[in-house]
């Protein structure tokens, strides 16, 4: 059973799951709403499940992050929290929580290793949401000590990709500023606003390369640490909105709100335990990845500007 099966991410598990021929059950969420203990009881139900690959989630960007932090909160931590105890109770084999590089401490020594993650208390602007899912590590560690529940907790970092959300209010970096520079330049508009100082650094990971890796550490890992899944190198936000604005072809001005968050100060990962525990290292260069999300949207501009949450469905 794989939640979000339907989302961004979910899309990609589902589909490579069915490459090893995996039976796959996918609770959509107008007919399982999985913030209800019922629902999540007919869902195993229905499903029957041996795995349950949890990813369904609420999520978003600074801004969706600033505006919901109570949402954000509650809705990720009880979908989980109760999954995971449902899904112990149904005698579900196997569950693989879907974590967050969110939950990582604000100020985190580069790359962010496994170990450091309760080093201290996350960016603020995300602290809600990261934390929520942090619980859910405590949870599968928590359960595989006093009942042998076999919880693993696999970190991906920041996603990115065609299919990604692009609606301007709950979007991510990667598609916000794409569909930034290919309006300003269907419109003829001379200068894009972006948020920050652009200072801040991010990891990014190509969402197939991700559902990869998920797979991966369904199949082969059983152990109680997390484990991150990145691709182990950073681009600062001001090289970031320089490389997408020469993809696009956008040849206007960048200007910068340095009134508005630059949140984490810089995020990239440790993945050398993902490398060697699950033999996964990503494939997909960076500038591909760029290219193939920048094609897709210009594709499909008015699919891409439809809000959808990873729980998606």
């Amino acid at each position: 059973m794989v939640t979000g099966g339907g989302g961004f991410l979910g899309r990609r598990v589902v589909a490579r799951l069915a490459t090893e021929s995996a039976d796959v059950f996918v609770p959509r969420s107008a007919d399982y709403d999985l913030r209800d203990r019922g629902a999540i009881e007919r869902a195993l139900r229905d499903g029957r499940p041996e795995v349950v690959i949890h990813l369904a989630a609420v999520v978003g960007g600074i801004g969706a992050n600033r505006e919901n932090p109570g949402r954000f909160f509650y809705e990720n931590a009880v979908m989980g929290i109760q999954l995971i105890e449902a899904s112990r109770l149904a005698g579900v084999a196997k569950f693989v929580t879907i974590g967050t590089v969110c939950s990582y401490p604000k100020f985190t020594p580069v790359p962010f290793h496994e170990d450091d993650i309760w080093g201290g208390y996350p960016e603020e602007t995300n602290a809600p949401y990261g934390l929520a899912k942090k619980m859910l590590l405590v949870q599968g560690q928590a359960y595989r000590a006093q009942y042998g529940f076999d919880v693993i907790h696999l970190i991906p970092v920041n996603l990115y990709g065609p299919g990604d959300n692009f609606d301007p209010a709950s979007s991510h970096v990667i598609p916000a500023l794409i569909k930034k520079f290919i309006d300003a330049e269907a419109t003829g508009q001379r200068f894009v606003e972006v948020w920050g100082t652009g200072s801040a650094s991010r990891e990014f990971l190509y969402v197939d390369d991700a559902a990869d890796g998920i797979v991966r550490g369904t199949a082969t890992y059983d152990g109680a640490e997390p484990i991150n899944l990145g691709v182990g190198s950073e681009i600062t936000i001001r090289d970031l909105v320089t490389l997408i604005g020469e993809l696009v072809g956008f040849d206007g001005d960048i200007r910068w709100d340095a009134t508005k968050p630059d949140g984490q100060p810089r995020r990239a990962l440790d993945t050398s335990r993902a490398r060697d525990l699950l033999g996964f290292t990503a494939r997909t260069s960076f500038e591909d990845g760029l290219r193939a999300t920048i094609a897709w949207y210009r594709e499909h501009p008015f699919e891409g500007a439809v809000a959808r949450s990873s729980s998606g469905s």
